[in-house]
């Protein structure tokens, strides 16, 4: 241990925290090789003896270096070096709200862009407001970004993006940290980084590109559940409205694809959730009704799968999602950018 303070730095000049230089030093050492794995680090009273610190400078520096997994307590031993193939200095958390194909395009192209100089936890929360709350305060000091897709469940399982509650947890982490994902907040201040979907106006005006092929079709169908293990933002409902209204076109909201549905010709469905659209497809077959030709059938959120199977599709670009909120962070950029959304015809309608 005595070896290991020789390459501690702490500069009195500078302005940075001195637990922030204690963790900095540390991890420049462990990427140097000067402390290596399962290697024993002073007591928090014999660093801050050394160094002339407050004891709660020393005990905040390790524990976020706790947080991040760089050393480990051991019960009546002391504190050791936990890993040597170190996490960069950029580390950041990526709490997604579920765990889905479209979601993973997004974390896979931030993944992709952000560059082997950081290392970035994914966390699911399921839209569970109260984990959220204790992930983002259990890691409220640990990590250099936040990147977060806000999107919960009421009670009665409908969509909220924001509550009140995770709105005071989010305004208590450094804004300049903070990346909002695949949604927004109006009245939050503009010094973090935003990229979302504006889901209102974009079915409206994804639909809005094709609308000369589906005025075609005498009823369209919006296949929205009200109430979802996942729920989705009602300003779907209201863009998707908007567009029937403003064109005149007969339409009714159904909360799934029910068994037996009855499907008329000339009948276009929009669905959400995978699981309709496969049961929309399956009913169409035992109908013996072709898709493209008898009814229409547009799916929410593209996917490989979709594209193989030739399913016409009103899509945000996940793939600009992730590689827009890397480039942000990498190039220390802050503001709000709206991700494209498009209408992708194919063969299903």
């Amino acid at each position: 241990m005595s070896n290991m303070m020789k390459y501690i730095k702490i500069d009195d000049e500078s302005r940075v925290p001195k637990y922030q230089q204690i963790i900095d030093s540390i991890i420049h050492n462990i990427s140097e090789e000067n402390l290596t794995m399962g290697q024993k680090i002073p007591s928090i009273n014999m660093f801050s003896e050394e160094f002339y610190l407050s004891r709660d400078t020393v005990e905040k520096a390790y524990s976020i270096l706790k947080d991040r997994n760089i050393i480990n307590a051991i019960r009546g031993k002391g504190y050791y070096i936990n890993r040597t193939k170190l996490i960069s200095k950029t580390n950041i958390l990526f709490l997604v709200n579920k765990l889905s194909s479209y979601k993973m395009r997004t974390y896979n192209a931030f993944i992709n862009s952000i560059g082997p100089n950081t290392h970035t936890d994914l966390v699911i929360y399921h839209c569970d407001e109260s984990l959220f709350l204790n992930l983002l305060d259990k890691n409220k000091a640990a990590y250099d970004y936040y990147v977060i897709m806000p999107h919960f469940k009421k009670e009665d399982l409908s969509h909220t993006s924001f509550t009140d509650n995770v709105i005071k947890a989010i305004k208590k982490l450094p804004q300049e940290k903070l990346v909002i994902l695949d949604n927004y907040k109006p009245v939050m201040d503009s010094n973090h980084i935003e990229i979302f979907q504006d889901f209102e106006n974009d079915i409206y005006n994804a639909l809005k590109e094709g609308v000369s092929k589906i005025k075609q079709y005498k009823k369209i169908m919006l296949v929205y559940p009200e109430k979802a293990i996942y729920p989705y933002p009602r300003r779907i409902l209201h863009g998707f409205r908007k567009f029937c209204v403003e064109f005149k076109l007969d339409f009714e909201i159904l909360d799934e694809v029910f068994d037996n549905i009855i499907i008329k010709k000339n009948d276009l469905f929009i669905t959400i959730e995978e699981s309709d659209l496969v049961n929309l497809v399956k009913q169409a077959k035992e109908d013996e009704l072709e898709l493209g030709k008898d009814i229409g059938i547009i799916s929410y959120n593209d996917t490989p799968l979709k594209d193989l199977l030739g399913i016409t599709v009103i899509s945000t670009d996940f793939d600009v999602m992730g590689r827009t909120t890397a480039d942000m962070i990498l190039n220390n950029k802050k503001g709000r950018v709206r991700v494209p959304f498009n209408l992708i015809e194919r063969e299903s309608h």
